[in-house]
């Protein structure tokens, strides 16, 4: 029996930091590349069932909703299992997922697409609770925040990644106009939107085999196995929510709300904002070549930003790079043509650091609580649902140039993160005893 080591004393038992590092940060490439995926499933199953827009961001609602509703089992898991184990699951059931739009495929149904979705997004939530402390408390606390950067680095060249490679294999072909629908045979009809919906059946089967190889190598492969509290089993007279009493923890599960909301609308009408004729007067094809170059952004300062991170304070460097963006999005609504399409493009890039250092400051010296904060930080990602809608609404009201104020919010409030909401006040959380 000794005494329990704190966050920033987090108890190695193999040597190995940086190979470790490489073994997980493939994990990171893994969920970001599926997560992109969604912006090529949601044009490809609107065509193949006939949805309306709102039917169709069902996608985004589904797999958003999965982080909100399985946070809190998923924290359970990963404190039941460790992280190392918790990660094996958490791709095990991403597997699940992915194998599951093969049937979906075949009885040619949107809600076991949605249903697949689900289990699909289960299985990254239980990714992003485990993997995220993992590499925040593998090594000092001090540069928790360099080291999940430069995993989400990898994350973004997996977003980057997805939409090249799931337009060649799932929207290789030029889909059929509502028009061109209805003057074919009904047979034929039938025929053409089962071999459409079949587009997704061997992209996915070849993700569920990747994910499930890939659980089997990272349960073979011995990685460093970081003690903690909450892995053993010492959170048990703690509340669910018993983190948020935490003002840090509080202030940055908001954060993280606000952050991916504001990156999630942004996302989601560039395509549309870019296509105005005051903004960039382009075709929407010409638009996408900006929106590639808008994620390409934020992975570049991700790499940039994990190695200022070894030498600026995370809390100012984000109000920093919150600040920028903020100032951005007022060059972009406050002008119009190429310099507010420049403007927001850039916003990309000091998008970057902000999800892992709102994560890494908002779980900072909790102890035996880090699994249970990183479960409710997870949870805050559900802004990615709720945020674009509103965002919607404004655009129907206010048009959608206007509308980017929202985004101009949430950076706002990041900025006083940054520099007062992480601050943690008293002392760091402390378990009494652990026994090995």
């Amino acid at each position: 029996m000794h005494a329990s080591p704190t966050p920033t004393s987090a108890t190695v038992a193999r040597s190995t930091p940086k190979l470790a590092m490489a073994v997980v940060t493939t994990i990171f490439f893994m969920w970001g590349f599926l997560t992109c995926l969604n912006d090529i499933l949601i044009p490809h199953l609107k065509s193949v069932f006939t949805l309306s827009y709102t039917q169709a961001m069902l996608v985004q609602f589904t797999f958003f909703g999965a982080y909100f509703l399985m946070g809190l089992p998923a924290g359970r898991l990963v404190a039941r299992l460790g992280y190392k184990n918790g990660i094996v699951a958490g791709l095990a059931v991403a597997g699940v997922g992915a194998l599951m739009f093969w049937p979906a495929a075949a009885a040619h149904s949107y809600g076991l697409f949605l249903s697949a979705l689900f289990v699909l997004a289960t299985g990254i939530t239980v990714l992003q609770v485990a993997a995220n402390p993992y590499v925040s408390l593998l090594g000092p606390e001090k540069t928790a925040s360099s080291r999940l950067n430069l995993s989400q680095a990898f994350n973004s060249l997996g977003t980057a990644i997805a939409p090249l490679l799931g337009g060649l294999l799932i929207l290789s072909a030029q889909p059929k106009t509502p028009d061109e629908l209805a003057a074919m045979a009904q047979a034929d009809v039938v025929a053409y939107r089962a071999a459409e919906a079949g587009a997704v059946q061997m992209p996915y089967l070849g993700l569920g085999i990747a994910l499930f190889a890939l659980a089997v190598f990272i349960f073979l492969f011995r990685l460093p196995a970081i003690t903690e509290a909450s892995e053993k089993g010492e959170t048990r007279h703690y509340g669910i929510f018993e983190p948020l009493r935490h003002r840090h923890v509080l202030l940055g599960v908001l954060g993280l709300f606000f952050y991916v909301g504001a990156e999630v609308s942004i996302g989601s009408v560039l395509v549309n904002y870019l296509s105005m004729p005051d903004i960039g007067a382009m075709s929407e094809q010409a638009a996408t070549k900006y929106v590639s170059a808008y994620w390409t952004g934020a992975m570049i300062g991700r790499f940039i930003g994990s190695a200022l991170l070894v030498r600026i304070d995370a809390g100012k460097l984000l109000a920093l790079f919150a600040g920028i963006a903020s100032v951005l999005l007022l060059v972009t609504l406050t002008t119009s043509g190429m310099t507010a399409v420049y403007a927001v493009v850039a916003i990309g890039l000091f998008n970057s650091i902000m999800f892992p250092t709102i994560f890494t400051l908002g779980m900072a010296r909790l102890g035996p609580l880090t699994n249970r904060a990183s479960s409710l930080l997870i949870m805050a990602i559900v802004g990615g649902a709720v945020l674009p809608l509103l965002m919607g609404i404004l655009a129907d009201h206010i048009g959608l140039h206007l509308s980017f104020v929202l985004p101009l919010v949430c950076y706002a409030y990041i900025v006083f993160y940054g520099l007062n909401g992480s601050k943690v006040r008293g002392e760091p959380v402390v378990a009494s005893t652990t026994t090995r």
